[in-house]
């Protein structure tokens, strides 16, 4: 006797979609590891008296601009024509996936385990979108 076998429908999404919803899933990450750093003995008393990591306006620039590119991408992935698409995911995605490696392998400390771990997570992303903009189908 036969087993009857269930199809499921499914779509092929486009890779614009794509692309914009990995790039929003790394701003989530970025989000909850500023937002778990809260929770790190001292980080309060530091930012409330300036003894932090970005405590000049140059830093907090730098970090500005670095932590406005992925908000960025999920947009201009979404709207940029095929090639610049895959130039600015492509170079972007490189850049963030090192320099969030970075981030992670500085981190190790008992109490900042979690931002390791996010990292790790953001610089898996940040790859997947480098191989889905490199790879992006042809007509």
């Amino acid at each position: 006797m036969k087993s009857k076998k269930y199809q499921y429908e499914d779509f092929k999404i486009n890779v614009k979609l794509v692309l914009s919803a990995l790039w929003a899933s790394v701003m989530f990450l970025y989000i909850y590891g500023d937002y778990f750093e809260l929770y790190v003995p001292e980080k309060v008393a530091g930012l409330i008296n300036g003894q932090n990591i970005l405590n000049t306006p140059y830093k907090l620039l730098f970090a500005t601009i670095i932590l406005t590119l992925p908000s960025l991408m999920i947009f201009l992935s979404l709207i940029l024509k095929p090639k610049w698409n895959r130039v600015f995911n492509i170079s972007i995605g490189v850049f963030l996936t090192l320099f969030t490696l970075f981030v992670g392998v500085s981190s190790f400390t008992e109490w900042r385990t979690f931002y390791v771990m996010l990292s790790f997570l953001e610089s898996i992303i940040t790859s997947i979108i480098v191989w889905n903009a490199w790879h992006w189908p042809k007509d």
